[in-house]
């Protein structure tokens, strides 16, 4: 539960809303991991496909999360897709920051995690096991356009949102100051 809301955080749940409906248009059919035929697909690919094991770490745990690879947000624009989603430990589920700030993408995620375990040497295993995961649920190859598209979509959304949150308490002021005060 947030403890503070913001109107980034509104605007931050429709882009993300975007992006599920964007990765159901291309899986062609509704994707909820909570209940149903998307329930079953994620239950099978943290289950069989990765052995109830977080794909960063490869340690076997009955609470993973749901990871997306490619992050769910308005920085790698990440769909929400069985390709992109992959079990992982709630220690791995916290991206990097690199020095400039902003987050490791999931290939520099996955060698930090290998390296502050020591296992430089599972690194390309773990990473071929989350390429076939692309793979074996069709997760699709975005051309440059496709992805400018989603980016511009986005980012709109963003913006309109957390504009109409602004707008929203301009207004609320004016009728308090007409009618209540």
């Amino acid at each position: 539960m947030a403890v503070y809301n913001t109107s980034s955080d509104s605007a931050n749940t429709a882009v993300r809303a975007f992006l599920t409906k964007v990765g159901e248009y291309y899986l062609g059919h509704s994707f909820n991991t909570g209940s149903g035929k998307g329930k079953a697909i994620w239950l099978k690919i943290r289950d069989d496909d990765f052995n109830s094991c977080c794909a960063y770490c490869g340690d076997k745990s009955e609470k993973l999360q749901i990871e997306h690879v490619f992050m769910f947000n308005r920085a790698e624009y990440g769909l929400h897709h069985p390709g992109n989603i992959v079990p992982c430990c709630k220690a791995c589920n916290k991206r990097e920051r690199l020095p400039d700030k902003s987050y490791a993408d999931w290939q520099q995620h996955l060698r930090i995690v290998c390296e502050a375990r020591g296992e430089q040497d599972r690194f390309e295993e773990r990473k071929q096991k989350i390429l076939w995961n692309f793979k074996q649920y069709d997760y699709p190859s975005l051309n440059p356009n496709e992805k400018h598209a989603i980016r511009v979509i986005a980012n709109s959304l963003y913006e309109n949102i957390k504009t109409e949150s602004d707008k929203s308490l301009m207004l609320y002021k004016q009728l308090d100051e007409a009618f209540v005060k």
